[in-house]
């Protein structure tokens, strides 16, 4: 089966290379095209791919600047401020993906959705890496009868280099977003200050200090499991890998608690593991998502509509691939 170009706006940045690269690990014939302000350097990015064209973007125009060239899906990969890919992928009638909208800000997509809610599905792409910590949450609360609280304690480690867009990215989401959206005892809260610093535990029990942070990730596991208590915690040090003298990773501690179905109280801890970092993570979820997307897996595309990338991800599948890439969801000991 024959299928138009994936477009990945900001497709030459560090996440762009690596998201083709997933992409291309299982769909090696899937055509791309690597679109940047620079053609020069997506051209470089889309030899790099293979089967791929740079293209040079516009985004002051209605077509990006790309005429008549047909594309299966929208991803963009970078802080779309005009939502030029998003009323590009409306106006053709694709999928649209974006990876790197804050939670405070994502007002204008919702309205851009509601306004035209069937021309095409919208992700709302920016969970962190891409469902690394939602779709392995929801898998594990499938083992309760009532989730009562999520703790999420995510570590980045200070050698896991991403490129300047993601960078600029969190430098911006850091600048006006200070306070992290909380649900707390069935309360929607923002912490800030002394109340947004904690720590928690790494996979090799060092205590990593750590902020609030704000990802979507806590509206959407709120919603769908009902857990009255969410948060999302953030630390950046040395991972427990190379703690122990490998090579860096990136680790996601996940904390469960609630009752079991048949209603006693139950506590689960458990980790992602990823050994290639961040942006590796992040092109698997970005590959799984647009696999659903486009239909690349031979089920039908999704339909218009608004999702979390958790909505149409399937967690078996996921949680393969990551085991396939040498990541892993570990079973820690509660205390």
């Amino acid at each position: 089966m024959s299928f138009d170009p994936i477009l990945l706006l900001g497709g030459s940045g560090a996440i762009g290379q690596q998201a083709a690269r997933a992409l291309r690990a299982t769909y090696p014939d899937v055509p791309l095209l690597i679109g940047g302000r620079d053609l020069a350097k997506a051209q470089v990015a889309a030899a790099q791919a293979g089967h791929a064209q740079g293209v040079a973007v516009d985004l002051t125009r209605a077509d990006l600047g790309l005429g008549d060239h047909k594309v299966s899906t929208v991803v963009v990969l970078y802080h779309d401020k005009l939502l030029a890919g998003l009323r590009f992928a409306q106006s053709r009638g694709v999928p649209h993906l974006s990876i790197s909208t804050g939670v405070f800000e994502i007002a204008p997509e919702i309205a851009s959705f509601m306004q035209r809610p069937n021309a095409s599905a919208v992700v709302l792409g920016y969970e962190w890496l891409v469902g690394a910590t939602t779709v392995p949450a929801l898998h594990l609360a499938k083992a309760f009868g009532q989730v009562n609280s999520i703790l999420i304690g995510a570590l980045v480690d200070e050698d896991d280099a991403v490129g300047p867009a993601v960078v600029a990215d969190f430098a911006h989401m850091n600048h006006l977003m200070p306070a992290s959206l909380t649900r707390r005892e069935g309360a929607w809260l923002w912490r800030e200050g002394d109340d947004a610093k904690t720590v928690f535990r790494a996979l090799d029990g060092t205590d990593i200090a750590a902020t609030g942070f704000s990802s979507i990730d806590v509206a959407g596991l709120a919603s769908a499991t009902g857990a009255r208590s969410v948060q999302f915690n953030l630390g950046s040090g040395v991972s427990s890998s190379r703690r122990q003298g490998g090579a860096f990773s990136t680790e996601i501690i996940l904390e469960l608690a609630g009752l079991d179905p048949a209603g006693q109280p139950l506590r689960t801890r458990h980790a992602v593991v990823h050994p290639g970092g961040a942006a590796p993570l992040t092109a698997m979820g970005i590959a799984l998502v647009l696999e659903r997307l486009v239909g690349l897996d031979g089920k039908p595309p999704v339909a218009p509509g608004l999702y979390f990338p958790y909505q149409i991800l399937d967690a078996a599948h996921y949680l393969a691939r990551l085991e396939q890439e040498g990541g892993q969801l570990l079973e820690l000991p509660v205390r």
